[in-house]
């Protein structure tokens, strides 16, 4: 070792065996991190899916209620006289009255639509039908995010945020499920992925 005050060479320090040896083993500590600490497993990944099912659990229901809500008029969105069995529109409030910003003129034109009616009662039911189930996970991921991605649109900005608001947060989500395979916790995601059907056509898991 060079001593750069004088420029001359000193002798190396000598640390006894047991000190070298600790420092041997930190260094290696240091350098090599622990695969448990990057992968989940054990409780925590146990948990997670759970976690993820029940979320998936809660997504169904708030597609499924809204299917329901305004088929029956419940009351809760809907009043009874606007139910649809009762020849109320569910398009009429969401596209007609709410619709705000760049794209209002389009959504006032299509509201109360009896195909658009028709579309979008469909996409509710089968969205949360799927979701519940935990079955074609992939197509309600899809079409879930696609349907909260143009509800996003029918009021812009939002009222509380500049851009972001929950449907964006509900697209996100409904992928991330889809892709943590959430419906095989709670569901019948692989009784479903085995179906002769879906092994035929591997696009429905």
């Amino acid at each position: 070792m060079v001593n750069i005050a004088n420029n001359r060479e000193t002798a190396r320090p000598v640390f006894p065996p047991a000190i070298r040896e600790r420092q041997g083993q930190g260094a290696r500590h240091q350098a090599h991190v622990p695969e448990s600490t990057l992968s989940v497993t054990g409780r925590t990944a146990t948990v997670a899916r759970y976690l993820s099912a029940g979320i998936r659990l809660a997504m169904g229901w708030l597609f499924l209620w809204a299917f329901l809500d305004k088929l029956f008029g419940l009351g809760r969105g809907t009043p009874p006289a606007n139910a649809w069995l009762d020849g109320g529109s569910p398009t009429a409030g969401v596209l007609g009255e709410s619709a705000t910003g760049p794209f209002a003129g389009l959504y006032h034109s299509i509201a109360g639509n009896a195909l658009v009616d028709g579309l979008f009662m469909a996409a509710l039911a089968g969205i949360g039908t799927a979701l519940i189930l935990g079955i074609g996970m992939r197509i309600a991921a899809a079409s879930g995010g696609l349907l909260t991605v143009l509800m996003w649109t029918v009021a812009l900005p939002p009222a509380t945020n500049p851009f972001m608001d929950d449907h964006l947060v509900y697209a996100a989500v409904l992928i991330l499920l889809a892709l943590l395979g959430a419906g095989n916790v709670w569901g019948f995601g692989r009784r479903w992925a085995a179906s002769p059907l879906v092994q035929r056509n591997p696009w429905l898991t």
